[in-house]
């Protein structure tokens, strides 16, 4: 197994930082993690081990998000999903049979990648994604402290350090942009298998929402992890894994 240093691709001013590592396998096409809001690589490290024993893994960083100190302005979701899209493709690492993994806001991105470059991207896996919630951006952030108190204690500093280096500018930013991007239109576009994969004590998207992702795409199926809250592959991570590797193991269903 090899893990790679941090490496970024620049696509002028934008730098989209990612780190690989795991298997090299060529009959497997390797994952793709991107983080919600205010979160970086850091927020994958209870579900890396496994993940990296089947496949090769690569962990992007968002611009104006991320473990290191760099700040730049964040970009709004579809943005985001252009440069990753980019980044994906001949002009950067070059990867097909991609499975995209994405929570919260970096599951609304990951819908939106396998929209712009479905030759690149297999399956997706929505975790606790964004996308449909339609709320003002401040109600969201008022239920912050009761999010955090369903979750992990012991990850609440994770959480506060990466948004501080993320900034409040971005936060609120990137926060009222995803509230503004509704997918419920594009649903019914993606065409990949998909898992989606929600806490049952997530108060910032309640369940009820995942369960309307997977209703609107065609090869997709609903888990709930009852005990997880809104970031549930820290709060849940054996659960949360054990449900990946087994989509990851299921036969290709994907039709046109």
């Amino acid at each position: 197994m090899t893990v790679s240093p941090q490496q970024f691709y620049a696509s002028g001013s934008r730098r989209l930082y990612y780190r690989r590592s795991g298997l090299t396998t060529p009959q497997a096409g390797p994952l793709v993690l991107i983080h919600g809001l205010s979160g970086s690589r850091r927020w994958w490290r209870f579900n890396l081990p496994a993940l990296e024993a089947v496949r090769g893994v690569y962990v992007v960083e968002l611009v104006g998000f991320g473990s290191v100190r760099r700040r730049q302005r964040a970009l709004g979701v579809r943005d985001a999903a252009a440069l990753v899209a980019e980044w994906l493709g001949e002009g950067g690492v070059n990867l097909r049979g991609v499975t995209l993994i994405g929570h919260s806001m970096g599951g609304q991105i990951a819908l939106r990648v396998a929209a712009l470059c479905p030759e690149r991207v297999s399956r997706l896996v929505l975790a606790a994604s964004s996308g449909l919630l339609h709320r003002p951006w401040w109600r969201v952030a008022a239920q912050l402290p009761q999010a955090m108190r369903h979750g992990r204690l012991d990850f609440v500093p994770t959480i506060l350090a990466d948004g501080a280096r993320a900034g409040l500018p971005n936060l609120i930013r990137s926060s009222r942009d995803l509230l503004r991007d509704d997918v419920t239109e594009l649903l019914p576009a993606i065409v990949q298998p998909t898992l989606v994969i929600w806490g049952g004590q997530d108060v910032l998207l309640p369940p009820a929402l995942g369960e309307a992702t997977a209703a609107g795409i065609r090869h997709a199926r609903f888990v709930l992890l009852p005990r997880a809250g809104h970031v549930l592959m820290v709060d849940s991570p054996s659960e949360f894994n054990r449900e990946v590797l087994a989509f990851l193991a299921e036969p290709d269903t994907m039709t046109p």
